[in-house]
């Protein structure tokens, strides 16, 4: 018998600020609108926009992540399920609904300037945000120390025995 799949990956940008709840037994709830924007052709052959939004939901920690570094327009990947609920409107006018997605994993991308994708992670080094000779945004070492690159040293010359090889 085949199971059900209730999965959903998305990236796109914030279409607002994100809003930080509590729920009443002081969990943190984070709600996120998210724009997907997708391509078609349309009636005279040319390449279109079509936008997509999406609520999120984010919970405990990584919801008050989000709204402590995310903002309007920040580029995101959101990994979660869809899940449909229902209530009954404040104004008595009847039944509402909608579809969200649940987060289990929020990705932030870019940079919370909107510099270079993926940031600028110089912990404060170089307060003008660029290394010596940097033109742009993006990667700056944390250290001058060269990384270990001890377990990529190259093989032998292929003139190891057959039972030197571990499998």
């Amino acid at each position: 018998m085949a199971e059900n799949i209730n999965r959903v990956t998305i990236t796109g940008n914030l279409t607002r600020d994100p809003e930080l709840r509590q729920t009443a037994n002081g969990t943190a709830v984070c709600t996120l609108g998210v724009a997907v924007n997708g391509r078609r052709k349309d009636e005279s052959g040319q390449w279109v926009d079509k936008p997509n939004y999406f609520n999120v939901v984010v919970w405990g920690a990584q919801g008050q992540n989000c709204a402590n570094y995310l903002s309007k327009g920040r580029p995101v990947a959101v990994d979660g399920r869809l899940d449909w609920r229902s209530w009954e409107a404040k104004d008595g006018s009847g039944k509402r609904s909608t579809i969200e997605i649940v987060a289990d994993t929020v990705q932030f991308l870019g940079s919370r300037d909107g510099s270079a994708p993926g940031g600028n992670f110089n912990n404060g080094q170089n307060q003008g945000g660029q290394s010596p000779g940097q033109q742009g945004g993006g990667f700056t070492p944390a250290s001058d120390v060269p990384a270990d690159t001890g377990d990529f040293a190259p093989a032998g010359g292929g003139n190891a025995p057959d039972d030197d090889i571990p499998f």
